[in-house]
């Protein structure tokens, strides 16, 4: 039997998406939540916790480009409730870890240092290259019991060094230093297995549409 999806850790997870990304909080939207992104290819996104009327209904109203809605169900869900008019973007996975991770013993590759930065219950960590590169990048966002990863990212040429491992241990460490073992993500299709090899495990399929401008 699938596990319901909590409302409240979806509420959880976009507050620290926008704290993040330095945005306005979610408000709430009937069944779901709504973010002003401001972006110009997204202006505005709508996040429910389950396929639902709210969804299809507001799927229907929209006419304008660059606004998302986004959901915890299958493409395959979406696709089949939604008009043509809609693109379904490339899969995305709520993951959840609640417990420590697992691939605790790493060390950071020789010739890279980290770097610390903190705003809005985030804390930003940068490991650089000896040549003064960013090679990888992630940032923590706590929320009451939840820890939020977002924004995991190694560069391309410093891939396959154990750079976002350690990332994110180092992360981890934030949110343990503060007695939280709840960790969530949403992460992408490459992302989903480095983070299942570190003991995570999918919560939910999250998806994505949007009507896209000229």
């Amino acid at each position: 039997m699938e596990t319901k999806v909590s409302h409240d850790i979806v509420e959880k997870w976009l507050k620290a998406w926008s704290l993040s990304r330095k945005l306005p909080l979610p408000v709430r939207y009937k069944s779901g939540f709504k973010v002003e992104v401001g972006e110009e290819r997204q202006k505005i996104r709508y996040v429910f916790s389950e396929l639902n009327h709210d969804f299809i209904e507001l799927s229907k109203q929209i006419d304008k480009p660059w606004t998302y809605l986004k959901v915890c169900a299958s493409p395959d869900e979406v696709k089949n409730t939604v008009s043509g008019k809609w693109i379904i973007q490339p899969p995305g996975y709520m993951m959840s870890c609640f417990g420590p991770m697992k691939n605790s013993d790493t060390n950071l590759c020789e010739g890279y240092r980290i770097e610390y930065e903190k705003y809005n219950s985030t804390t930003v960590i940068k490991i650089i290259a000896e040549n003064g590169e960013l090679a990888s990048i992630g940032r923590i966002v706590l929320v009451d019991d939840l820890a939020v990863y977002d924004r995991i990212v190694t560069e391309e040429k410093h891939q396959r060094k154990g750079l976002a491992t350690f990332l994110m241990r180092e992360l981890e460490k934030i949110a343990l230093s503060k007695g939280i073992t709840n960790n969530f993500l949403v992460a992408t299709e490459q992302g989903k297995r480095l983070y299942e090899s570190m003991g995570w495990e999918l919560y939910s399929n999250y998806t994505s549409i949007v009507i896209p401008g000229i």
